[in-house]
């Protein structure tokens, strides 16, 4: 409305001058028309009349011009709004709660989802403080959360207990982006909201499941260092300790393809290789899930199937690592990898739980022993890795440094 408001009074303004110079037009002609009857002075006065009579005329066109633009703007002005209604429609009836802050998480907008989610009215949000909402057993992690983000250059996620206006708690994942200037100084915050207490729910319904997994089946105890037996008909969940999955090139070579842990699955029927192996890394305890069993249990393949795509994850990140050209680069991503899948956070850095001999390295880098002892020491000397008293790596905080961010 008001948009319309100001391109009404512009066009008023613009007829008013166009009277103008009709007007000046108008008197123009009359003194023309004067010239035959009244005396003038010769050669001064025809002249001037000529130049205000090409004035007129430029005047003329840039009434024309001046009208066209008008236009030109009314009609940029309605794509603007309407564009601008577009994605006030978008954010308004998105189907998760989009809030926009201050830099200090004042509330400045809220949608429609937000609102309900919230169980308070769009305009009493505005103003109040995002950390109002939190609970207050989370507050104060909040608050330390949100003098970190004005720094973030990517958005942030976190979970934490929401509070509802009525008092009721839920289970939130938020994202959080920051709004920065021309100047790239930050400005506020974008908020994404979502409820995942029916999530929370299902994975603490899919974790006693996990945990009801290992009752009444009988467990199997594994030394290191023994081969563990594989059968088409069944796949093996391991309770404790760490497997070794490997393959066999044709000149008697080992080649390492996965890793497992607690938690996690693995059987001769999930491969294609024709030469598949696992060896005990450590103590281990498993129990046998037969293939039949699965097929007759829903929840037990939905448990299994997050299991089956780690390993497949893993699997692909060996794939990536064998096929960088430079052995160093082989190393260290094997290094980030072992990292995530078997690290363990310590006050020096990230120890790597399981011992893995250098032989073993090599074979996981494609390379030679000798190779591995030589990258070790090198990284050993620039203080990027270390060793505990049972010779278990410490990779240290500083080597992670450039590869996280």
């Amino acid at each position: 409305m008001e948009n319309k408001l100001r391109v009404n009074i512009d066009k008023l303004e613009i007829d008013k001058f166009t009277k103008r110079v009709h007007g000046m037009h108008t008197r123009l002609t009359n003194l023309y028309q004067d010239l035959s009857t009244v005396p003038v002075i010769p050669d001064v006065l025809p002249q001037t009349l000529v130049e205000l009579g090409s004035t007129s005329e430029i005047v003329n066109v840039a009434v024309e011009e001046l009208y066209q633009q008008n236009e030109e703007l009314l009609l940029t002005r309605n794509l603007l709004e309407t564009e601008r209604q577009r994605y006030q429609d978008l954010f308004e009836f998105a189907p998760d709660a989009y809030l926009v802050t201050d830099t200090l998480g004042i509330i400045l907008e809220a949608n429609h989802t937000a609102a309900t989610l919230l169980n308070l009215s769009q305009q009493f949000m505005l103003g109040i403080p995002m950390a109002n909402f939190v609970a207050l057993g989370d507050r104060q992690n909040f608050r330390s959360y949100l003098s970190q983000l004005r720094e973030c250059k990517k958005p942030k996620e976190l979970v934490l207990h929401i509070q509802k206006h009525n008092g009721e708690l839920f289970d939130a994942a938020i994202t959080v982006a920051v709004i920065h200037n021309q100047q790239h100084q930050p400005i506020g915050l974008r908020w994404l909201v979502r409820n995942i207490s029916d999530r929370k729910q299902v994975e603490l319904a899919l974790l006693n499941y996990d945990s009801d997994v290992t009752q009444n089946k009988l467990w199997h105890n594994c030394s290191k260092g023994d081969f563990l037996p594989l059968n088409q008909c069944m796949i093996w969940y391991i309770c404790q300790g760490y497997v070794k999955l490997s393959t066999l090139y044709e000149t008697g070579e080992e080649l390492i393809v996965g890793l497992a842990g607690v938690g996690m699955v693995f059987g001769s029927n999930l491969t294609s290789l024709q030469t598949y192996q696992a060896t005990a890394l450590s103590d281990v305890k498993l129990v046998s899930i037969s293939l039949a069993e699965i097929a007759g249990s829903p929840t037990l393949s939905h448990m299994l199937l997050p299991k089956i795509n780690q390993r497949l994850r893993q699997t692909e990140s060996f794939l990536l690592i064998a096929g960088r050209r430079r052995v160093q680069d082989r190393f260290e991503q094997l290094l980030l990898l072992l990292k995530q899948e078997i690290g363990q956070p310590i006050l020096e850095g990230t120890r790597l739980n399981i011992r893995l001999t250098h032989e073993e390295l090599a074979s996981a880098c494609c390379t030679t022993r000798v190779t591995i002892t030589r990258l070790m020491g090198k990284l050993q000397q620039q203080g990027k890795i270390g060793f505990d008293s049972k010779h278990h790596i410490i990779l240290k905080d500083i080597y992670f440094e450039t590869e996280d961010e």
